[in-house]
């Protein structure tokens, strides 16, 4: 008579080890992943929720745009300006519908920077009334929101 366990056993001990292999690699890969995304929300917590934000403002050229985006930049009310050329704009001013090619200025810079960046956009934009307009950014590459921070004091 065989001493050893049967094949039946052998396969069934097999299939245990291997139900608890599965079980403890997903609790493994859960916890990994539960703490990978706590370490990212801490880690960026700082430069989130709100603290930065992008403003848009619209120019008449080029070269009304490059002389506010360094401004902007150099007054330290901004980190950086991207210039969008070549915009069309459809509005209504004064009860006419206006078509006019403008140049679209992206803003990243501190949420508490809004209003000086739009008394600074109103006080050198040849505009009666000003496009100063800016979003919230709640998430995004931690180490460029981190550099915004840097590039633009409190």
């Amino acid at each position: 008579m065989p001493v050893g366990p049967s094949s039946a056993e052998t396969q069934g001990g097999s299939l245990k080890a291997l139900v608890v292999t599965v079980l403890v690699s997903v609790f493994m890969f859960q916890l990994l992943r539960t703490v990978g995304l706590r370490a990212f929300s801490m880690a960026s917590e700082t430069y989130m929720s709100g603290s930065h934000s992008a403003a848009f403002v619209t120019c008449p050229n080029d070269t009304v745009a490059k002389e506010l985006a360094r401004g902007i930049v150099e007054k330290k009310l901004a980190a950086c300006v991207n210039i969008v050329p070549a915009i069309t704009s459809i509005y209504e001013w004064q009860g006419t519908i206006e078509e006019d090619s403008e140049v679209l200025l992206m803003i990243k810079t501190r949420s508490t920077k809004i209003p000086a960046l739009a008394e600074y956009v109103r006080s050198n934009h040849p505009y009666e009334v000003a496009e100063v307009i800016s979003l919230p950014i709640d998430q995004g590459n931690p180490p460029y929101l981190k550099w915004i921070g840097e590039a633009v004091p409190e």
